[in-house]
């Protein structure tokens, strides 16, 4: 009998020792929508997420939408009908969720903008993201500061492209590099040959780097068969691939042709081994993993009755109300410095870049 006594209290003990996590894992579920995978700073930010949820206790889904609106929609009211209790959501256009978020609302779901702004919807609770006027102005002044290092003294010949038109990040990308570049093309110093500017005439719907190279082939073979183009201004590395692919393709970067300045964004491997070959000039890196960090410690406080940290109350409109914010820091990397910056914030390895 002690024999089974204590059997039965070595099982019971176990049995703690295994339901124990279970009950402190147990604190809600976060849905998550992201746009795309096509990206893989989109993969980052997913993985990043619920890795640091899990570790916070959180049961997480995560979903993505392969930048189909319909198909985000229907992901987001069905976490709303599993009865998530919080959303935090990358939106694809940030213009068509009103609805979802009314049914979140109604559902007493709370909702955290990731990295692009949800406009016209009064449901949005808070906004996670990085300074996005800041990384444009970092674009261009990389842009320049490259412009002057490889072709001298101007006037240079330059081309603008910016982001999606439906995302409201791409705006502040391209207003942040305007406040840098606007009084050098007002002074002469900068050259928009084909005349193409403002977001009407640079977007680039979905960010879509095909269409971005088509451009630019339109742009060489309209604008520049007797100019040569001194530098590229590109809001994100995957439209910089296309734009280079244009540009390599009738000759720039073999011969005397130098190899325009073009700028990018998130520091995408394929792009850091770009920046290696001498091919794209720049990128500015995000750490997605303080992103979600951020993001983490919203829903924490949000879920506990508490109010998150914002650093920012005025930037961001969305045309219903300012949406509370935290802005990270973006960091401009060029061939200076790319070793230091992901690479020794752990971002990457050096066998991903090598």
């Amino acid at each position: 009998m002690k024999k089974l006594t204590s059997i039965l209290a070595t099982v019971a003990f176990g049995i703690g020792l295994v339901s124990a996590p279970v009950l402190a894992q147990d604190k809600g579920t976060v849905g998550i929508a992201m746009p795309t995978k096509s990206s893989a700073r989109w993969i980052s930010d997913g993985n990043s997420m619920v890795e640091q949820f899990t570790a916070a206790g959180y049961d997480t889904d995560l979903q993505y939408a392969e930048d189909d609106i319909p198909n985000q929609l229907a992901q987001i009211e069905n976490m709303i009908t599993k009865g998530v209790d919080v959303l935090v959501i990358a939106a694809i256009d940030g213009t068509t969720l009103s609805n979802a978020l009314e049914n979140a609302a109604a559902a007493g779901i709370k909702v955290i903008a990731y990295d692009r702004l949800i406009r016209e919807s009064g449901n949005v609770d808070y906004y996670a993201t990085f300074d996005n006027f800041k990384v444009g102005v970092q674009q261009a002044t990389s842009l320049v500061g490259g412009l002057k290092e490889r072709f001298g003294d101007g006037p240079y010949n330059v081309e603008l492209f910016g982001g999606s038109p439906d995302d409201n990040n791409a705006f502040f990308f391209y207003n942040g590099a305007m406040s840098v570049l606007q009084p050098l093309i007002d002074s002469g110093e900068v050259v928009i040959v084909s005349g193409q500017m403002g977001m009407d005439k640079v977007g680039t719907l979905r960010w879509d780097g095909a269409v971005a190279q088509a451009r630019m082939d339109n742009l060489l073979s309209a604008h520049y068969t007797d100019k040569q183009v001194h530098g590229v201004l590109s809001p994100y590395d995957g439209l910089s691939i296309g734009i280079l692919s244009s540009l390599k393709g009738v000759g720039y970067g073999s011969g005397d042709l130098k190899m325009p300045i073009v700028s990018g964004q998130d520091a995408e491997v394929q792009s850091v081994k770009s920046i290696l070959a001498d091919e794209q000039y720049s990128t500015v890196f995000k750490d997605t993993r303080e992103l979600a960090r951020v993001t983490v410690g919203m829903v924490e406080a949000l879920l506990q009755g508490g109010t998150p940290e914002i650093n920012d109350t005025s930037t961001y409109d969305n045309g219903v109300k300012v949406v509370e914010s935290y802005l990270l820091e973006p960091v401009s990397v060029d061939k200076s410095n790319w070793e230091e910056i992901v690479i020794g914030s752990g971002y990457y390895t050096m066998d991903q870049i090598k």
